[in-house]
């Protein structure tokens, strides 16, 4: 009885249609398709499987900077003088059993290009002066904090088994080299992490490449059918038997260029590179040089395109050398000395001989004759500033 006398219960007893409120623009609501960009993963061992295995532009850049560092001459010395020979010398020359110098050195500086870290193990009895030097994996390294932040110890792990580098006092025998990182108080920031997203781009559109030539490489067309009937859909039977043709007749490399034969209704219609297809090049091209510049590799050392006269590339080959490989040699190589001088005891300086490297002969040049010819200078400070230790006086 209630009911009846409710706003429904008139509504049915008059008949009137019931009322219905709904915004004006509701059939303007248009629905969108856009997936979510999916990066790869971050952690060391997918960016090295995705940016170093799997890309070319990844892997020159590393290799490049890992050989030229590894590559520079090293001299040893102390404040009074340069030695020709010394035991660290011959420890650099033969770090262990199964590797040079250039070998070592070359993983190491891969290691923090890569992860951002590198860790070196001296194995020494006591606190001698390691005999042998050993490269260890960025990847199954862990550092052991203690109670005031510093490390107090290492973990390396492998196949489920553990080793702990203990850290008593001053000697450490581990190394760890790491790049900055501005928000980890313990671990390194690598450029592969930089260029992550440069090299899902490249990766994607190598992808798609391939794609593309596995398609004739030719853009897709359209398969239009006109029925003799009037009906412009096929049956169920006739349309799988014309994917199965077009699979297996006209798909792939070995069918590039093969004629297509179509029954009666059937018409091909190609469809031309759209813009965006256009594009694809472009930005693979650009996501290669976002690569480059976070390694610090001239794009042009790579073999990417732009200007590349002789002038040019002896001029990228000189910033190559003088904003990439000297810093990093050079930090790495103090790193080296500063962990071996506290097995010595003594404090020793290990840096690239610049006197010694070919791309930077003519700064070096210019460099000697402008100190050489100071003669407001005494020879210790010529010395000093041409990288050399005070004359020993006898």
């Amino acid at each position: 009885m209630f009911e009846f006398f409710g706003k429904g219960g008139a509504r049915a007893a008059t008949g009137a249609v019931p009322e219905v409120k709904a915004s004006g623009t509701g059939p303007l609501i248009a629905m969108a398709a856009h997936g979510r960009a999916a990066w790869s993963a971050r952690d060391t061992a997918s960016l090295t499987r995705t940016g170093f295995l799997a890309n070319p532009v990844g892997f020159r850049a590393v290799k490049l900077i890992a050989e030229a560092a590894a590559a520079l001459p090293l001299v040893v010395q102390d404040r009074l003088q340069r030695f020709d020979t010394h035991p660290v010398l011959a420890l650099l020359a033969r770090p262990n059993a199964a590797q040079g110098r250039a070998e070592l050195l070359e993983a190491v500086y891969a290691q923090l290009l890569l992860s951002g870290n590198a860790y070196l193990e001296g194995v020494a009895e006591d606190d001698a002066l390691p005999g042998e030097i050993h490269v260890l994996r960025s990847d199954r390294m862990r550092l052991i904090p203690g109670a005031d932040g510093w490390p107090a110890g290492y973990e390396y792990s492998v196949g489920g088994r553990k080793h702990t580098f203990a850290v008593v006092g001053d000697v450490s025998p581990v190394c760890h080299i790491k790049s900055f990182h501005p928000q980890d108080d313990h671990y390194g920031f690598s450029p592969m992490q930089a260029a992550a997203q440069a090299i899902d781009v490249h990766n994607a559109a190598s992808a798609w490449s391939k794609a593309l030539l596995d398609n004739a490489a030719r853009p897709s067309g359209a398969i239009v059918y006109r029925g003799t009937d009037g009906q412009g859909q096929l049956s169920e039977d006739q349309f799988a038997r014309l994917v199965d043709e077009m699979e297996s007749q006209h798909q792939g490399a070995r069918n590039a260029g093969r004629p297509m034969l179509l029954e009666g209704g059937l018409d091909w219609k190609p469809m031309g590179f759209s813009p965006s297809d256009m594009e694809f090049r472009q930005t693979k091209e650009a996501a290669a040089r976002e690569i480059a510049i976070a390694f610090g590799v001239p794009p042009m050392l790579l073999g990417i395109p732009g200007d590349a006269t002789y002038a040019n590339y002896q001029e990228a080959n000189r910033a190559f050398y003088r904003l990439t490989v000297l810093p990093l040699a050079t930090r790495v190589s103090s790193a080296v000395a500063d962990w071996l001088s506290d097995f010595t005891g003594e404090r020793l300086d290990i840096r690239p001989d610049l006197d010694q490297i070919a791309a930077l002969s003519v700064e070096r040049d210019s460099q000697w004759r402008r100190v050489a010819g100071a003669d407001f200078l005494s020879d210790a400070e010529k010395r000093r500033l041409l990288g050399l230790p005070v004359q020993e006086v006898e």
